[in-house]
């Protein structure tokens, strides 16, 4: 069974920065073909955020692409999320998530929806304040 642990959560100034951790338990990162972050703020759903597939392509929802940089270690046992800039948007319980299929097939980068991922860690909070 794949384990996804987020860590690096917590309470940042607005313009500041946060560095969020997955660890992969049970299988090693490039047995997963497609990784990335959601977020979710209270009372909205899910979204996503920053994905990263097995030849480290990246794709970024419109809004945070020139503010977080995702990333896996070279051993590939840990998925990264660099924020920079945070704003108090950027708030909310981040995701580490991840699959066995492509990110990208068809055409298209498959990453929007909860769907597109089989594997869910527990979720690290982060605090955007004045």
């Amino acid at each position: 069974q794949v384990r996804l642990v987020e860590s690096g959560g917590g309470e940042v100034q607005a313009g500041g920065s946060l560095r969020l951790s997955c660890a992969v338990s049970e299988v090693t990162v490039s047995a997963l073909y497609c990784m990335g972050w959601f977020r979710q703020a209270p009372g909205e759903e899910r979204k996503a955020m920053a994905f990263i597939d097995h030849m480290n392509a990246t794709k970024y929802r419109d809004g945070v692409k020139d503010r977080f940089i995702v990333s896996v270690t070279n051993t590939k046992d840990k998925m990264y999320l660099e924020m920079n800039n945070l704003q108090h948007g950027d708030a909310g319980l981040y995701y580490c998530a991840a699959d066995k299929r492509l990110c990208f097939y068809g055409g298209a980068w498959r990453v929007w929806n909860l769907s597109d991922f089989k594997y869910w860690g527990q979720g690290t909070q982060v605090t955007v304040s004045s």
